[in-house]
């Protein structure tokens, strides 16, 4: 859990929040396990917070709270508990091959200390030899030493091979648990976690480097009555679906996201409205031009549409407040018949 609500959840208020929490999720028929008892926690604690909102929307359009629904909620707003534990994990694993690494230098410094001191030895014998076994010796004597260290140089040499294998190996561990801390497991597109990091970065980016950028928000049209209609299966189908085209046209540079729901951004860096509203235009046009067929039945489901919103970033504005316009031209497009593209620039100009 987040500090906050660790807090909240070890202060004198500790066992109301929790009665609290049972008591709405009993309400709501939601199942008490430990995955849902730490989403409502928030959801109570901290009913503003992006995981409070979202829940509240489910709540406000009647989405069913199942177990896919909660570890994907889980998975989008509280991923960094499990990131933190994998890091840890690396970093043990890390730290115990840098001691055996700086062990072996260690055993291999040594070494070549001792033979070091074997070459003066042999030195000052060969300056003193009077005879040939005495050579013999001192020759002898190099040689082994010097095979010593020919062993410790080898054992050293495996052993930071294995090494670098082995920290090659937590890399790409750790990048593929970022990826799916990350990332939405219906759509494998971006999550809501990683898209407002990003956004929060592409803004930051567009002021330094005085460039354009618009965001587009996505929604499916009518897919509260279609998921009732089918199923959640069904509507997942369509989810799928949907984030399959904004996933192609939304290849970087652009950033694809699933927002929550039925709901997508996507971000349009060093580009303007004007070409943003092209390439949505399209999407629009894609989604709805097929005719989708129930997988388990291959029952007709007629055509999918989609209402779309966009804004360009203005000069001194945030992220948040890119965000509220973008959502402000989609809900311009729902009154006005769904299934078009509508950008606030547009609104405030009919205004």
């Amino acid at each position: 859990m987040s500090g906050d609500i660790e807090t909240k959840l070890r202060g004198p208020g500790a066992y109301a929040l929790a009665r609290q929490t049972m008591d709405a999720m009993e309400a709501h028929k939601v199942w008490p396990t430990a995955v849902n008892f730490e989403l409502w926690t928030h959801f109570i604690a901290a009913p503003d917070s992006a995981l409070g909102r979202e829940i509240a929307r489910m709540l406000s359009t009647g989405e069913a709270f199942t177990d896919t629904v909660a570890d994907e909620l889980a998975a989008t707003y509280l991923p960094k508990a499990k990131l933190n534990d994998h890091i840890r994990d690396a970093g043990d694993a890390l730290t115990k091959e840098l001691d055996a690494v700086s062990r072996a230098i260690d055993s291999a410094q040594k070494s070549s200390e001792a033979y070091g001191e074997t070459l003066a030895g042999a030195s000052k014998s060969l300056s003193a030899v009077g005879n040939a076994a005495d050579l013999k010796a001192t020759i002898e004597t190099l040689v082994n030493a010097t095979k010593r260290v020919q062993r410790e140089n080898k054992s050293l040499e495996r052993r930071l091979g294995e090494s670098t294998a082995q920290v090659t190996k937590l890399r790409e561990h750790l990048e593929q648990v970022r990826r799916e801390a990350t990332t939405d497991g219906l759509t494998n597109l971006a999550n809501r976690k990683a898209f407002d990091e990003e956004l929060e970065r592409a803004c930051a980016d567009a002021v330094d480097q005085a460039q354009s950028l618009t965001l587009a928000v996505i929604d499916i049209d009518h897919f509260k009555s279609f998921n009732d209609t089918w199923g959640h299966q069904t509507g997942d189908q369509v989810i799928r679906y949907v984030a399959s085209v904004i996933g192609r046209v939304g290849a970087p540079p652009r950033f694809a996201a699933r927002y929550g729901g039925e709901e997508f951004a996507l971000i349009f860096p060093r580009e303007r409205a004007e070409l943003a509203a092209v390439v949505l235009e399209e999407i629009r046009e894609e989604v709805s031009s097929r005719m989708l067929k129930r997988r388990s039945t291959n029952d007709d489901l007629g055509a999918i549409t989609v209402s779309v919103g966009l804004a360009e970033l203005r000069a001194g504005e945030s992220a948040h407040g890119l965000m509220e316009r973008a959502d402000s031209a989609l809900y311009v497009s729902k009154r006005s018949g769904r299934n078009r593209v509508t950008s606030a620039e547009s609104v405030a100009a009919a205004a």
